[in-house]
């Protein structure tokens, strides 16, 4: 079976190099190659001895996704479809800005959360991506980017690492695949790979409060929580899994998190949905739930997707929202809109997913009490 070296990280990475007769020392020098300089072709390593470059070619492989198809919005948002074998494809985007880059990098082949907003959501669920499926994300977007700045004269010093944040906020939930996720993680923060810092790379999550735990002492990273309601009636609606992990549960699970967090506060992401979660009074509701953590809201205006049976709420609601909480002195912020024009925008994720769980058809024979009529679709 031919190993993909993009599955390992450092320490998995050095005992494979024991286990093939070389020294440790081989990991380093071949995660620069791979991640640093983007190298995919063996021949192409010149510091690692001839014999055992014949070996790697034999034995391994260097495999991210491939590009099923690339779209570029006018402001300059980038989405590709990756494939992920099997029918099954997925999106990451990235995210040009004046003093950063961001990737936003999927876990898994869609969600099986159910969050009932998410375009994600709605395609399904098929199945947990591989560590090299996800940092494959990261090692394509690099090599992408630096040859296209390098064709149009634009290229620095800096481009081998165009990428200056990662936020895994792509399609699926993060911890849900815990194990891939964090040891993509470790690459990412890893000096002979991307070097990102803690700070840099964020995850994102609807709230399996266990693995935050776990994450807290595995590889805390940079948090953001999303949480789009500012009680439980309304949350078990929106976002199923507070039913097993209640708002208490989630606030608890943050406060303990913030111990060992690279920032010292967590983010808390709100979708902002017309008539559901942004009158006033929900407003007041959250920053009464937030007052002992540590934290700044990011509100979201909902990105409608077809047959999404929400409405985003309007410019003055989002507002007056927003005062409320800055009123009650937290940091707020309201997400600039990037690539709505090729669905690239949050939560409008859906890449090609082969569902497993018959979701679409179950949601229309069981939803939804709290789906409005007349949407943006």
């Amino acid at each position: 079976m031919t190993i993909n070296l993009l599955d390992y990280d450092a320490e998995r990475l050095g005992q494979l190099m024991v286990q093939l007769g070389e020294k440790p020392f081989r990991a380093k020098q071949l995660m620069k190659w791979i991640h640093q300089r983007g190298v995919a072709d063996f021949d192409a390593m010149s510091d690692i001895a001839k014999s055992f470059r014949q070996k790697l070619a034999v034995d391994a492989c260097i495999a991210p996704p491939a590009m099923m198809a690339e779209q570029i919005a006018k402001d300059g948002t980038r989405k590709w479809l990756l494939d992920v074998g099997t029918g099954n494809g997925v999106e990451a985007v990235f995210i040009p800005e004046d003093d950063r880059g961001t990737l936003c990098v999927s876990s898994q082949v869609g969600c099986a959360l159910d969050c009932t907003f998410c375009s994600t959501a709605r395609q399904g669920f098929n199945r947990n991506l591989s560590t090299a499926e996800i940092i494959g994300q990261l090692w394509w977007a690099n090599r992408r980017l630096s040859f296209d700045a390098a064709r149009v004269g634009t290229a620095t010093n800096d481009d081998t690492r165009i990428v200056s944040n990662v936020v895994m906020m792509g399609m699926g939930e993060p911890l849900a695949n815990y194990d891939n996720v964090v040891a993509a993680m470790r690459l990412m923060l890893d000096d002979n790979a991307y070097g990102l810092s803690r700070r840099r790379v964020t995850l994102s999550t609807s709230g399996m409060v266990p693995q935050m735990d776990k994450l807290r002492e595995d590889c805390p990273v940079a948090l953001a929580v999303s949480l789009h309601a500012p009680n439980d009636a309304i949350r078990d609606e929106i976002v199923p899994i507070n039913k097993k992990y209640p708002l208490k549960q989630l606030m608890d699970a943050c406060n303990r998190y913030l111990e060992k967090a690279p920032r010292d506060f967590i983010t808390f992401e709100y979708v902002m949905l017309d008539g559901i979660n942004d009158k006033p009074e929900h407003a007041h509701q959250l920053a009464a739930l937030a007052r002992s953590t540590s934290c700044k809201f990011n509100l979201i205006p909902f990105n409608p997707f077809p047959n999404a049976g929400y409405q985003r709420s309007s410019r003055e609601a989002i507002h007056r929202f927003r005062d409320i909480l800055l009123q009650a002195g937290y940091i707020v912020t309201v997400r600039k809109t990037r690539g709505e024009d090729i669905d690239a925008a949050c939560g409008q994720l859906a890449g090609q997913v082969l569902d497993k769980t018959r979701r679409t058809e179950k949601m229309l024979e069981t939803r939804p009490i709290l789906f409005k009529t007349g949407g943006d679709a």
